[in-house]
């Protein structure tokens, strides 16, 4: 997580702060989300040797995330949102395998998904979310927190 926040300090981001050990940051910076993206891939394969994802939400994007999760009368610590990169198809949902018990919406680029057993043992696989990463909603509401912080939205 300390290189991360050197990378975004060299990258002349403001007021840089991280979350746990999971590669959350969140910054202030004027550029677009989609040049903030490719200039943080580029950073993380030159320090990483190898490509790493990355997933850009503005702090009004992870409030209106938190906000409109479909399963917010679950646990949030059982529900997540899987980010993406693009908007999820319509038909996204129809190849999931593995349900069991777990129920699944589509966001605008997210999926939420509650697992009602646990994430860990649940052998729901989503072909849709294979290139996006998940936080359950207690990280998500722990950012949106973070971003309020925050001088720009």
């Amino acid at each position: 997580m300390a290189d991360l926040k050197a990378l975004c300090a060299e990258l002349r981001f403001g007021r840089i702060e991280t979350y746990i050990a999971s590669g959350n940051v969140i910054f202030d910076c004027d550029m677009p989300a989609v040049r903030v993206q490719a200039q943080l891939e580029r950073r993380l394969l030159a320090h990483a040797g190898k490509t790493v994802g990355v997933f850009v939400r503005t702090a009004s994007e992870m409030r209106t995330i938190l906000k409109r999760n479909p399963f917010s009368d679950k646990e949030p610590g059982l529900t997540y949102s899987f980010f993406l990169n693009e908007k999820p198809r319509s038909d996204a949902l129809n190849d999931v395998r593995g349900r069991d018990g777990e129920e699944l919406c589509l966001g605008q680029r997210e999926i939420y998904v509650y697992y009602p057993t646990g994430m860990g043992k649940s052998k729901l696989k989503i072909p849709a979310a294979k290139l996006a990463t998940s936080r359950n909603l207690n990280t998500v509401a722990k950012l949106v927190e973070m971003s309020s912080r925050s001088s720009q939205s």
